[in-house]
């Protein structure tokens, strides 16, 4: 580390957009869509430059670069509290939770990995490790799969060695057991499946679909109703079957998001998207909370990210290998993460997060991006 090092302001930044086609049709309980935008943020200083991104509609990337303008630009880069203070109260009119809490979390995010490269460390290095690697759990399984889809995605994952796999449940309630009764005849119980209805069901639909998942093994049900139900989650939490976790928190775009499923005994494990909770600072805060508050910490998607945040987290106990993230990062970062044997081990030859944008072979993707100096 040359002596300048922590006083190292920010002079340049970029942000793109960049939207992806899927692979095929997917849908969820609530959802359905074709493709995923990704959006990145890269500060430089001192010729080194810091990358986060964000999984966000396009418009997080136009609110990224007004905030890089306003409060990041010519700033020290060590400063990551202030920034992190200075951005949210530029954001209070703005409507923070959403498209601006996505916006900050990219930026934060490349402040963090700038920090570690400035000092020539691998993140999980200078956050500290806890573990060397975390398991994954594999997640797709989305209910736009055919039944034969759906069972070669997640007996494939099962046969490379992950202990967990996860299917989306809800669009056609009607047909939610007899799928996840194909999916557990197939799996044999090579691993644990977990289910997700991303909020599709009220909530005595949900309990009685937990008490049919339950019969047949289901041991992660997650959003069995809308997050926004802290009520709803905790009458789940309370009445599940015991073999069963109640999981949410994917939503938490805020520190009291997480303080507020908690203290509404919502959840049996906290989940947590650090391109929507306010970046890597948000994400440690929480993991702290949980660390305190004794419920296990796990991390939705953004598997590159996470794989680091989570080897540097006690709390933490898996990361959402998704099938969109995981192909989005392959494609276009070198150092995307890659599980073996369903475990995640941060690259610790790299100076921050180890990633580093692909331009050429995103730039066919791009639909947004501005320079700023």
């Amino acid at each position: 580390m040359n002596s300048g090092v922590a006083g190292s302001k920010i002079k340049s930044g970029r942000v793109s957009a960049y939207t992806i086609p899927t692979d095929k049709p997917e849908s969820d309980g609530t959802a359905e869509w074709n493709s995923t935008t990704i959006v990145t943020v890269e500060l430089t200083a001192e010729n080194v430059t810091g990358l986060g991104y964000s999984y966000a509609h396009e418009s997080a990337a136009k609110v990224a670069e007004e905030l890089i303008r306003r409060k990041i630009l010519g700033r020290h880069a060590f400063d990551i509290p202030s920034l992190h203070v200075a951005m949210g109260r530029q954001v209070r009119n703005w409507g923070r939770p959403g498209v601006v809490a996505s916006a900050i979390s990219a930026i934060d995010t490349a402040l963090w990995d700038l920090k570690a490269r400035l000092l020539d460390l691998p993140l999980l290095n200078l956050l500290g490790q806890v573990r060397e690697q975390i398991q994954a759990y594999g997640s797709g399984g989305f209910t736009s799969y055919t039944e034969k889809e759906l069972i070669e995605q997640l007996t494939g994952w099962a046969d490379d060695g992950f202990l967990c796999v996860k299917m989306k449940i809800g669009t056609h309630p009607d047909d939610d057991v007899p799928r996840v009764k194909a999916v557990q005849k197939a799996l044999d119980g090579k691993a644990q499946l977990y289910v997700d209805a991303n909020g599709a069901y009220d909530r005595q639909q949900a309990l009685h679909k937990a008490q049919q998942f339950g019969e047949l093994g289901v041991t992660w049900f997650e959003e069995p109703v809308t997050s926004d139900d802290r009520i709803g989650l905790h009458f789940m939490v309370e009445r599940a079957p015991a073999v069963m976790k109640i999981a949410a928190g994917e939503y938490n775009y805020t520190l009291d998001d997480a303080r507020l499923l908690i203290e509404a005994q919502a959840v049996d494990v906290m989940q947590t998207d650090v391109t929507r909770c306010g970046g890597v600072t948000n994400f440690i805060k929480i993991g702290h909370l949980c660390e305190i508050s004794h419920y296990p910490y796990s991390a939705h998607t953004a598997p590159s990210i996470h794989a680091t945040l989570c080897c540097a987290l006690p709390a933490a106990m898996n990361v959402e290998y998704f099938h969109d993230h995981v192909r989005i990062e392959h494609m276009i970062f070198d150092g995307a993460i890659t599980a073996k044997k369903g475990l995640l081990k941060p690259d610790l030859s790299a100076p921050g997060l180890g990633l580093k944008l692909k331009r050429a072979d995103a730039e066919k993707f791009q639909i947004w991006a501005a320079e700023i100096n």
